[in-house]
């Protein structure tokens, strides 16, 4: 992969870290507290609401951070080692968690009788795209690894 575009994603991870850093400091908060003010029946809700989206946004930049590893080894040429998988592992437990995040979430809201039907749709897609995305890095995972035995074999000729 080309420097520049190595150079050119990790920028974009720079600025979506701080965007989700900025999400999680006032704008998950602010949501939280105006949809309590909106609701107060459900106000009971708020410190539950902000401490899962917060946990939810540092998964999102856990994913961010690994995929920066992976692009400094691909910039430095090793990503074909055994380092790389730790990442990637990290990566497929983060969006298995993910998940199971957002599935506890709608559990709490429809216990909590505070879940539309639009809501609960968004729930069960992201709990479908959680599992789906950790099941294509499980995949990516066994290419890296075929990918890898194939390398040392080619080394081993050469």
């Amino acid at each position: 992969m080309q420097p520049r575009i190595t150079a050119a994603l990790k920028a974009l991870i720079v600025v979506l870290l701080a965007l989700l850093l900025a999400t999680q400091v006032a704008l998950i908060p602010g949501v939280a507290v105006l949809a309590a003010e909106r609701n107060p029946e459900l106000a009971y809700l708020t410190g539950p609401g902000i401490v899962g989206g917060i946990v939810l946004v540092a998964l999102i930049e856990l994913v961010l951070v690994c995929v920066w590893r992976l692009l400094s080894l691909v910039r430095q040429d090793r990503i074909f080692s055994s380092g790389a998988f730790l990442y990637v592992d990290i990566i497929m437990v983060t969006m298995a968690a993910s998940a199971v995040l957002i599935a506890a979430a709608v559990v709490v809201l429809l216990l909590g009788h505070a879940v539309n039907p639009s809501i609960l749709l968004l729930g069960v897609v992201g709990v479908v795209i959680g599992i789906a995305l950790a099941l294509l890095v499980g995949v990516m995972r066994g290419l890296l690894r075929k990918a890898l035995d194939l390398e040392q074999d080619l080394s081993e000729v050469v």
